[in-house]
């Protein structure tokens, strides 16, 4: 059997946006897992083996240089036999200013403190450092509202060393008022469906249940809707495969995103899943309780989402 080319992913990104969990899903993937090596050995570390490598750098690395890391991934990307791909993992300021809280851990670049300002400081200063990085990412995965369960399985669905090839499919239920998946390719707004939640025996329900699919699938226009996005997904899922597109993530939307995006992407990813396709589904805003809507405010609410 002819073996496809060597994974080596280079992992950066800010202090505490999860570069550890994503280094310890890449472990339990198979990858060899090395964590801050000197930059001078990055070379030694790729050299010696063929087993998938995942090296973990950043600015606490001995030697951290970002322009003489970039200079060590381009040479990495043009060596045969090797799949490089750096990955840098980020998050929003109040979100690490909260995790650092949490763990009462210092951060690497806070002037002496751990805490308040110095540690805001602290992260204006990696994040000017490690620019040029992130600039150059093959992937940048935004762990501010990614539940380490949907990280671990946003890492499986596009390193998972396996000889089948193909694209995989990931497919994202969400609600907008918590703005877009940040891994989105693809973006459906299905808010122009029936809204089952102004009726009060259905309101407590979601997407998965027989009479919410009743409800939505009544809707006069939910039909060509589906006959033309299952149309448009099997038109365009071959022609990304044949570009080489690896992984693609369907990102389908409405307004609690427990209602009709669910139902949605559950009947999708079965769709999919029966003409042959690799489907990962995940229903990011499903745990979210309803809402108490006033149909006025909701109303106004989706007609501003969907002129912004």
């Amino acid at each position: 059997m002819t073996r496809g080319p060597r994974p080596v992913l280079l992992v950066t990104g800010l202090s505490g946006a999860g570069k550890a969990s994503i280094l310890r899903t890449l472990e339990d993937l198979g990858f060899e897992t090395v964590d801050n090596p000197p930059l001078q050995i990055l070379d030694e570390l790729v050299a010696d083996g063929d087993a998938p490598l995942a090296i973990g750098v950043d600015t606490r690395s001995r030697g951290f240089d970002a322009s003489a890391l970039l200079d060590q991934v381009v040479r990495l990307r043009a060596e045969p036999g090797i799949a490089a791909n750096l990955v840098f993992a980020t998050a929003e300021e109040p979100v690490l200013l909260r995790r650092f809280s949490e763990t009462r851990r210092r951060h690497p670049l806070a002037p002496g403190g751990a805490m308040g300002s110095r540690v805001t400081e602290g992260i204006a200063r990696e994040a000017a450092l490690l620019a040029p990085l992130r600039d150059a990412a093959d992937w940048v995965v935004d762990t501010s509202e990614l539940p380490l369960p949907e990280l671990r399985r946003l890492i499986e669905r596009r390193f998972r060393p396996e000889n089948a090839a193909g694209l995989a499919i990931g497919i994202v239920s969400f609600g907008f008022p918590k703005g877009l998946p940040r891994e989105a390719d693809l973006v459906w707004d299905v808010r122009f469906l029936r809204n089952p939640h102004y009726d009060p025996a259905l309101r407590p329900m979601t997407g998965r249940d027989a009479p919410i699919a009743a409800f939505v699938e009544s809707d006069a226009t939910f039909t060509p809707f589906w006959d033309r996005m299952t149309g448009m997904m099997e038109l365009l899922l071959p022609r990304y495969a044949a570009e080489g597109k690896k992984y693609l993530t369907v990102a389908i939307g409405c307004t609690g995103g427990r209602h009709r995006s669910v139902l949605v992407a559950e009947r999708l990813a079965s769709h999919l899943a029966s003409l042959g396709w690799r489907v990962d589904l995940i229903h990011r805003d499903l745990a979210t309780p309803p809402a108490i809507q006033g149909g006025a405010s909701v109303a106004g609410r989706e007609a501003l989402s969907h002129t912004s």
